[in-house]
């Protein structure tokens, strides 16, 4: 199937590993151009240079910290400027910790507050006069299913995660009319480069082996096995689509058919 995205131009936050990567790469391969950020220069240039190589699609690498309203004011600028316009935006940088609320501090919820979901909203603020300007644009939102599925061990994701839900269906209703439609895509756990850490967070909080806590992601899902980066990235780039214009003001969960957090789970779990 032809997507109709070649010609057209995308911004990806939090493009240098991880869903974003794949995210931009994927796009890349439907012959989008494509703007990348994220806070570490070194391997946000070595993913630029690596999907150019690979795709022969202009990727454009700008340094930002999403948690400072001036960087995501530049990355906003410099995209625009480097690509002509902004077809898609696919808001995805950030990261908020897990834990129980005893363990998290006063900095884990800013910054996972300041990162996932202010990032969002500092982002979106500069790009929807551009894309109203030009009149329309594509926003996707990269938010997680903990926003809509509750779990005592990932509070702080799940408020930034049900922030930015809002945040998405709200817009929808405000800009439709600009031609600018939105959608929220809501993964439930993937096999991403930080995987490993969220691994020994759940190890340390329920005192149990590391082992038996990378088992409890699969455990909590029909499918038996948690995302691939590639399967999300997959969804993201078909929701791009000028073809998906009228898939708006909505949330996609792409969890397996996760019916309950994993530390619920656990929680519930007959002892003895």
């Amino acid at each position: 199937m032809d997507l109709k995205l070649k010609g057209k131009t995308a911004l990806v936050t939090g493009g240098s590993e991880g869903i974003g990567k794949g995210i931009a790469r994927m796009l890349a391969k439907e012959g989008v151009d494509v703007a990348i950020c994220a806070r570490r220069k070194e391997p946000l240039d070595a993913t630029a240079k690596e999907i150019a190589k690979e795709t022969g699609a202009k990727i454009i690498a700008i340094p930002a910290d999403l948690r400072k309203d001036v960087d995501a004011k530049n990355f906003i600028a410099q995209a625009h400027k480097a690509l002509g316009r902004v077809d898609i935006m696919v808001n995805n940088a950030g990261s908020a910790a897990g834990g129980v609320i005893e363990h998290l501090t006063e900095d884990d919820w800013d910054k996972g507050l300041q990162l996932k979901f202010m990032g969002y909203v500092r982002c979106l603020r500069y790009v929807l006069p551009i894309m109203v300007k030009q009149g329309g644009g594509r926003v996707v939102n990269l938010i997680g299913n903990d926003g809509v599925k509750p779990s005592y061990w990932e509070i702080c994701p799940g408020a930034a995660n049900a922030a930015g839900q809002n945040l998405t269906l709200s817009l929808a209703g405000q800009y439709g009319r600009d031609n600018i439609s939105f959608v929220a895509v809501n993964p439930g756990p993937v096999r991403t480069e930080r995987w490993a850490g969220l691994v020994d967070a759940m190890a340390r909080d329920m005192k149990i082996p590391r082992e038996q806590a990378d088992r409890l992601a699969p455990a909590s899902i029909p499918m038996g096995r948690i995302a691939e980066v590639d399967e999300v990235a997959s969804l993201v780039v078909m929701l791009a689509s000028p073809m998906m214009e009228m898939v708006n003001g909505t949330m996609i969960e792409i969890d397996g058919g996760q019916d309950k957090p994993l530390m619920d789970r656990f929680r519930d779990k007959p002892k003895g």
